[in-house]
């Protein structure tokens, strides 16, 4: 975390960079076009024999020069020799060739603008510990990922010479096509191992950089300080990244090895699962070295188990209730992990009877601090603030509030002490014109 957040700073100013890398990604492939590139370079590997190279250019040069004999007016034998040796030679080869001929074909797209985008990072020049060790990462044998990137351009270009209509009948009696096939493969195996490892440097730059970007546009965001306490957080006036700063209300919180969750209860659209999403992705934001939405963030190492917005899935055959609870058996898993869990559930199995909700939510709760987890819960249902005189001083309930006002319901999004004693729902009813 640290190490990233030195590489934001020193990225933070290079607007250059960025700009230049905005411009250049556009064309270059991603997603399935990328990883075919890395599964390609890594694949199977034809074992070329050091006879059949020297072999293709005596054939080659041999057909050129009977033809060219042949032409001149002296027998046609030795032509007819030699493209019957050539055929078997050919024969012999057509599978492994065609082979590296046909998988090229796919990942050789755009290799111009992968060379381009890997020659401007390898043109800039980086401080910190991070950087540095991701742009050494690009050389192979001390050669950069641009001029490699560039060499196999210009093989399946030279490999794509072989259509041109004028050129075909030359491209025949050279064996073009094999010619070409062997040096793709030859540079597949010296580099194609490194391919892998270019494609995660440049995803991570591009990483770091939108992260520089987040920086420079909001640079009263400060970076997160990273405590050795296992399980804790503590925010001062932390936002949601996403919401306008007009609108944007902080709330302060903090978990600790004493105080483990927090039932925040309240009515509907006060802001509950708003509070989760802030806490999440606060949290995200500062394990992978980002600034986050607040005016000082404490944590230790944590890993995210949430659930938020969980659905049913017609497809699947599975109800909410059931893949909430699978949710939940995934959060749990993860507490076997080197981390804490930091857990953030909304609206805990909401999907079932009061009785069974709450014996289900105190086990599941206890069973998560038990583990060492730390998090926030949200409910509407009252009887579930009792979890806290259950857990005693490691939880506490807080809550939202809001008010009517002129018909309208009013939601000010502070966080309070204690459990919530008043619901909107009747009120929201009847504000669009439900006679309840």
């Amino acid at each position: 975390m640290r190490e990233r957040q030195l590489a934001v700073t020193e990225l933070r100013p290079k607007l250059d960079l960025r700009e230049d890398l905005s411009l250049l990604g556009e064309g270059v492939p991603s997603g399935e076009s990328a990883r075919g590139l890395a599964v390609w370079a890594n694949g199977p590997y034809w074992n070329i024999s050091p006879w059949i190279r020297p072999t293709a250019i005596a054939i080659s040069v041999l057909t050129a020069l009977t033809l060219i004999l042949w032409f001149m007016g002296y027998s046609a034998i030795p032509f007819v020799a030699v493209l019957i040796i050539r055929q078997v030679f050919l024969y012999r080869l057509r599978k492994p060739a065609h082979r590296v001929i046909g998988e090229v074909d796919g990942p050789g797209n755009n290799l111009s603008l992968l060379s381009d985008l890997l020659k401007r990072l390898e043109r800039e020049r980086y401080e910190s510990a991070m950087l540095v060790k991701l742009r050494a990462a690009l050389d192979v044998a001390g050669s950069p990922p641009s001029h490699e990137i560039a060499r196999l351009n210009r093989l399946v270009e030279l490999l794509d010479s072989r259509r041109n209509i004028i050129f075909a009948p030359f491209a025949e009696i050279l064996l073009w096509s094999l010619q070409c096939a062997i040096s793709i493969e030859r540079w597949r195996q010296n580099t194609g191992p490194a391919v892998g490892r270019w494609l995660a440097a440049v995803g991570e730059f591009e990483t770091l950089n939108s992260f520089a970007c987040y920086a420079y546009e909001h640079p009263h965001d400060p970076f997160p300080e990273v405590t050795i306490s296992e399980g804790h957080f503590e925010a001062e006036a932390m936002g949601h990244p996403l919401i306008p700063e007009r609108r944007n209300v902080r709330t302060d919180l903090r978990l600790t090895k004493e105080l483990r969750v927090m039932i925040v209860s309240g009515s509907n659209m006060s802001g509950k699962s708003t509070l989760l999403r802030t806490v999440g992705v606060n949290t995200v934001l500062a394990l992978a070295g980002a600034p986050v939405r607040a005016k000082g963030l404490r944590l230790s190492p944590l890993q995210v188990g949430a659930s938020i917005r969980i659905q049913d899935s017609l497809q699947a055959g599975a109800s909410r209730f059931y893949a909430e609870i699978t949710r939940l058996r995934q959060i749990v898993e993860l507490t076997n992990g080197e981390r804490p869990v930091l857990f953030l559930l909304d609206e805990i199995l909401h999907g079932t009877n009061s009785h069974d909700r709450q014996i289900g939510a105190e086990r599941v709760v206890g069973g998560l601090l038990a583990r060492g987890a730390i998090g926030l819960i949200t409910t509407h249902d009252l009887a579930l603030a009792r979890i806290a005189d259950e857990l005693d001083t490691r939880a506490a309930n807080v809550h939202f509030e809001d008010h009517l006002e002129d018909g309208q319901m009013r939601f000010d999004y502070l966080l309070r002490p204690g459990v919530v004693q008043r619901s909107n729902a009747l009120e929201l009813m009847r504000s669009v014109g439900l006679e309840v």
